[in-house]
C-alpha cells in the first residue's frame, strides 16, 4: 500500500548532478557541459545531468567493446550471469520508493503507476531474463550419419540502447534484460527529461557485481549522442523506441556506418473498438478511459482513437466522459492522483496543438482541451475527448502522445476493420464484444502487433510486443526479445 507520508519524505530531497558512467567510473562530459532537469510537476530546475558528446559515447562504445572481447561478462558461465541479475533485481527491489519518487519528479507519471509500471515491471523483467540465460539451448540438426550439425547461440557484442521518457525503468529493463542476459555490453542512451532512475539502476548493476565496460550510460542530447551511437562503427546492434522520424534516421545512421541491426518501436495510433454486444459497458468505459488518459496519455500503446458502434455510440460516449471527469489530474506525486502530468512545455503544447487542429477539421471537443493547474508551474492537461473525427483527421492519424481521445462511429465489423487499418501505425488495438467468433475475426482483421480483447492494457513480460507497418520491427518483451541480441553460428563437422 502507498503511503503518503513516505512519498512526501522523499518528494523534496535534493538530487545530486549526475554524471555519466563509462567503465565502471563516474565521469563529467568531456566538455563539462549539463544540462538542467527540469521536473513537470512545477516546472522547477530539480538537478542536472552531464551533456554527453560525441567523443563520450565513443569512450563508451570502446569501453563496452573492451568488455565483451575480453569476455569478462560475454564469457561468463551462464548461472553467474544469472546470479548477478538477479542480484541487481533485488538491489532495484529494495529501492521502489526511491526509485518510484525520484522517476516520477523527473518524468511527471503519477506514482501508483511509477510504483509498478516502473520499477515493478524493471524488477520483474531483469529476473524474467536473467532465469531465462541458462534455459537457451542450441540445436543439433537432422544429419546423415557421418556427419555433426551443430547450431550455436552466441551474443552479438556491442548493443546501443535508446529509451524514451514516458516508462524510462520499463522500457530501459525491456532491452537491457535480454541484451545483457545474452551475454552483450551496453551503452544505454536515456532521454534528456527522463535519466535520473536509469542512471540510478546503472549504479545498482555496479553494486551487484556487474563487471564495468559491461553496462555504460551517456546521457544527452539525441542528435549529439544518439547520432553518435547510430553512427559507431563498433556498434553491433541498435535498439530505440520513439519516435517514427528519429527511427528513420537511425535506420539511415545503420546505412551509412555499418550496416548494424537496428530494431525499432515507433509508436502508434491504436484504435480501440466498442461493438454493441460488449458484456458491460460500464466496464469497458471506464477500462477505456484509463487506457488513454493514465499518465497523461503518453503511452505507446496508448488507445487513443475510439471507434463506437453507431447504435451506442452517444451512450458510450457519456458513459467514458464520466469516468475520465472522476480521474484526479495533478501532483504526480499525491497517491489520489489518476493521471500525472505531461512530461515537457513542448509536448503540452503539442498536444493542445492538436485539439486546436481538431476543431479546424470539424471535431468537437466533447469534454476537456485546455491546460490546467498552471499556476503550480507543472505541466497539465484535461483528459481531453473529441467526439465527430473523420478517419482522415489529423488527430486520428497522427501520434499525438497525450491525454487527447479521438472518437469516430462505426456500422459494421467490415467498416470497423477499415477504419482501425486506415493509418500508417500497427502497434496495438482492442476489441470489446461478447461474441467469441467476432472476437477472432477482428483479431485477424486489425493489423496490429497486440490486440486486447474485453480489456486494455496488461499484457506482462510473457508476451512479445511489436508493431507492424510504420510501428516499428523486432519486439520487446517474452523470449523473442532474445532474437534481436543472440546470433546463430552453424558447426558442420565431418565425423
Amino acid at each position: 500500500m502507498l503511503n503518503q507520508s513516505k512519498v512526501d519524505a522523499l518528494r523534496n530531497l535534493p538530487v545530486t548532478p549526475r554524471t555519466l558512467i563509462i567503465d565502471g567510473e563516474f565521469c563529467a562530459s568531456e566538455t563539462g557541459e549539463t544540462h538542467e532537469v527540469l521536473s513537470p510537476i512545477n516546472g522547477q530546475v530539480l538537478t542536472t545531468t552531464a551533456a554527453g558528446t560525441k567523443n563520450d559515447a565513443d569512450r563508451a562504445v570502446a569501453a563496452a567493446r573492451a568488455a565483451f572481447e575480453d569476455g569478462r561478462w560475454s564469457c561468463l558461465a551462464p548461472a553467474a550471469r544469472k546470479k548477478l541479475m538477479l542480484r541487481w533485481a533485488d538491489l532495484i527491489e529494495a529501492e521502489t520508493l526511491e526509485l518510484a519518487v525520484l522517476g516520477v519528479r523527473d518524468n511527471g507519471t503519477e506514482i501508483a503507476m511509477a510504483i509498478k509500471a516502473e520499477v515493478g515491471s524493471a524488477v520483474n523483467t531483469i529476473r524474467y531474463y536473467a532465469e531465462a540465460i541458462d534455459k537457451i539451448y542450441g540445436q543439433v540438426a537432422p544429419t546423415s550419419e557421418d556427419i555433426l550439425g551443430l547450431v550455436h547461440h552466441e551474443p552479438i557484442g556491442v548493443v546501443a540502447a535508446i529509451v524514451p521518457w514516458n516508462f524510462p525503468l520499463m522500457i530501459g529493463a525491456w532491452k537491457l534484460g535480454p541484451a545483457l542476459a545474452a551475454g552483450n555490453s551496453v551503452v544505454l542512451k536515456p532521454a534528456e527529461t527522463a535519466s535520473l532512475s536509469l542512471l540510478r539502476i546503472a549504479e545498482l548493476a555496479l553494486e551487484a557485481g556487474i563487471p564495468p565496460g559491461v553496462l555504460n550510460v551517456v546521457t544527452g542530447a539525441g542528435r549529439v549522442v544518439g547520432e553518435a551511437l547510430a553512427l559507431s562503427m563498433d556498434v553491433d546492434v541498435m535498439v530505440f523506441t520513439g519516435s517514427g522520424g528519429v527511427g528513420r534516421r537511425l535506420l539511415e545512421s545503420s546505412a551509412c556506418s555499418n550496416m548494424k541491426r537496428c530494431y525499432l518501436e515507433l509508436g502508434g495510433k491504436s484504435p480501440n473498438i466498442v461493438f454493441d454486444d460488449a458484456r458491460d459497458l460500464t466496464e469497458a468505459a471506464k477500462v477505456s478511459a484509463g487506457g488513454i488518459f493514465r499518465n497523461s496519455g503518453q503511452v505507446c500503446v496508448a488507445g487513443s482513437r475510439l471507434l463506437v458502434q453507431k447504435s451506442i455510440h452517444d451512450e458510450f460516449v457519456a458513459e467514458l466522459a464520466k469516468h475520465a471527469a472522476a480521474m484526479k489530474v495533478g501532483d504526480p506525486l499525491d497517491i489520489t492522483t489518476s493521471s500525472g502530468a505531461v512530461n515537457n512545455l513542448t509536448q503540452l503544447e503539442q498536444d493542445l496543438g492538436f485539439v486546436e487542429t481538431a476543431q479546424a477539421e470539424g471535431g468537437t471537443v466533447y469534454q476537456g482541451g485546455k491546460r490546467i493547474l498552471e499556476e503550480t508551474g507543472g505541466y497539465y492537461m484535461e483528459p481531453t475527448i473529441i467526439t465527430g473525427v473523420k478517419p482522415q483527421d489529423s488527430v486520428a492519424q497522427k501520434e499525438v502522445f497525450g491525454p487527447v481521445l479521438a472518437v469516430t462511429p462505426f456500422e459494421d465489423e467490415t467498416e470497423a476493420a477499415a477504419i482501425a487499418n486506415s493509418t500508417v501505425y500497427g502497434l496495438a488495438a482492442g476489441v470489446w464484444t461478447a461474441d467469441l467468433g467476432r472476437a477472432h475475426r477482428m483479431v485477424r482483421a486489425v493489423r496490429s502487433g497486440v490486440v486486447h480483447v474485453n480489456t486494455y492494457g496488461g499484457p506482462d513480460v510473457t508476451v512479445p510486443l511489436g508493431g507492424v507497418k510504420q510501428s516499428g520491427n523486432g519486439h520487446d518483451k517474452s523470449l523473442h526479445a532474445f532474437e534481436k541480441f543472440l546470433n546463430l553460428k552453424t558447426a558442420w563437422i565431418k565425423l
